[in-house]
């Protein structure tokens, strides 16, 4: 039940990134139960291919708490973290990741625990796992519609 709390918190902010056309991907960071930072995709917003949810909750979180690492946290994103933001997730040293929607096309968390660094990090994929790749098919359904409809 918590873990699908939290979820939806992530939801709320991935449905953020679609007001400015970014990918809908919305992260929570999560200490002793209560949400200490959230964010949602701002690619597109920023033009700076750098700003994932993951990276910008992480950075927030680390602001918030004056520290340079999350041992004590878990992340909440709705759609399974990319190369980049795995390493930003090992560097922070999070306790714990929980996402929704699997990336079926390159899968990354794997290395979250299966990995040669000196840290791992637990990972539970699938929460809310239909409510949050919903997004992302009707995301891409809408870009692929528009870009056939501009070739015309």
């Amino acid at each position: 039940m918590q873990k699908e709390y939290f979820m939806k918190k992530a939801i709320q902010q991935a449905k953020l990134s679609l007001k400015t056309g970014d990918v809908p991907v919305g992260a929570v960071v999560v200490k002793d139960n209560k949400i200490i930072a959230y964010a949602c995709n701002k690619k597109e917003k920023k033009q700076n291919c750098l700003a994932h949810a993951e990276i910008i909750a992480i950075n927030k979180a680390i602001k918030k708490l004056k520290t340079k690492i999350l041992p004590d946290c878990e992340l909440y994103v709705t759609f399974e973290p990319c190369l980049m933001c795995v390493g930003a997730i090992l560097s922070a040293k999070i306790k714990k990741v929980y996402f929704g929607a699997y990336d079926l096309r390159f899968s990354c968390a794997n290395l979250l625990k299966e990995n040669n660094f000196n840290f791992s990090t637990d990972v539970e994929g699938g929460i809310l796992k239909e409510e949050c790749g919903e997004m992302l098919t009707e995301f891409f359904k809408k870009i692929r519609k528009a870009e056939k409809l501009n070739a015309n």
